[in-house]
C-alpha cells in the first residue's frame, strides 16, 4: 500500500496524526504529486488548521492546475468557514476541472443557498440526486430549495423519498408538514408534525406548527 493510501485509511479510522505522518512521507517520496499536499491539506482541516490546509492546497493546485480535487478541499475549508462567495468559486473550478462528484454539485448547491441565490442553486441540487440517489440529505436539501422557491409538489415528492431513505429524518416530517398546511390540508400536517415530534420531541417548529393549526 502506497503512502497516500495508507494515510487515508488513517483518516478513516480517525488517527490524524498517523494519517499525518504517512502523507508527510508520500509528500518527502514524490514532492511534485499534488496528491500527497491535497491529503495533507485535508488533515489540516480536520485538524481546524485552516490557514495552513489552504496553503497545501494551493500547493497542490500550483503543481497541477488539473487536479479537480484540490479545489473541492478548498471549497470545503471555504464553506466551513462561512466563506460562501470563495466557496462556491472553488466547487464551480472543480466542476470546470472535471469532477462529477454527487458531493461537490451538493456542496456548490449549498454554497449558492448560503448567498440567497436559490434559483441558481436547484440544478445544483438536482445533478447530486441524480448522481448519487441514495442520498437523503441531499434529497432534503433539494426538497427545502424547491419549497423555497415555491415548487410545492416537487418539494414534497423529495421529502417523501428522504424520509424512504431515512425513517427518522424529522426535519423531512416537518416540512411535509408545512407543506400540507400550505395546501390547507390541516389533517395530513398535524400527522407530519406528530411524526416529526415522536422522532424527536423538541422539535421545537413541529411542535409550534402543530398548535397553530388545531388552534385555527
Amino acid at each position: 500500500m502506497d503512502k497516500n493510501q495508507l494515510g487515508v485509511q488513517y483518516m478513516q479510522d480517525g488517527n490524524l496524526e498517523e494519517a499525518a505522518k504517512a502523507f508527510n512521507e508520500a509528500i518527502n517520496e514524490k514532492p511534485n504529486d499534488p496528491i500527497g499536499y491535497i491529503n495533507f491539506g485535508n488533515v489540516l482541516s480536520a485538524l481546524d488548521e485552516n490557514e495552513k490546509a489552504l496553503k497545501f492546497f494551493q500547493k497542490a493546485i500550483e503543481l497541477d492546475e488539473d487536479t479537480p480535487a484540490a479545489y473541492y478541499s478548498a471549497g470545503g475549508l471555504f464553506f466551513n468557514n462561512e466563506q460562501f462567495d470563495e466557496a462556491k468559486k472553488m466547487f464551480e473550478l472543480a466542476i470546470k476541472k472535471g469532477l462529477e462528484s454527487s458531493d461537490n454539485y451538493f456542496m456548490l448547491g449549498l454554497s449558492l443557498i448560503q448567498l440567497n441565490q436559490g434559483k441558481l442553486a436547484l440544478p445544483y441540487l438536482q445533478r447530486a440526486v441524480e448522481l448519487n440517489e441514495i442520498d437523503a440529505e441531499a434529497r432534503f436539501q433539494y426538497g427545502l430549495c424547491l419549497a423555497q422557491e415555491q415548487f410545492i409538489d416537487e418539494a414534497m415528492a423529495q421529502f417523501e423519498k428522504c424520509i424512504e431513505l431515512d425513517p427518522n429524518h424529522s426535519d423531512a416530517y416537518y416540512n411535509l408538514g408545512v407543506s400540507y398546511a400550505f395546501k390547507e390540508d390541516g389533517d395530513k400536517a398535524i400527522s407530519m408534525f406528530n411524526k416529526a415530534l415522536e422522532i424527536q420531541p423538541d422539535h421545537l417548529l413541529a411542535g409550534h406548527a402543530k398548535k397553530i393549526i388545531e388552534q385555527a
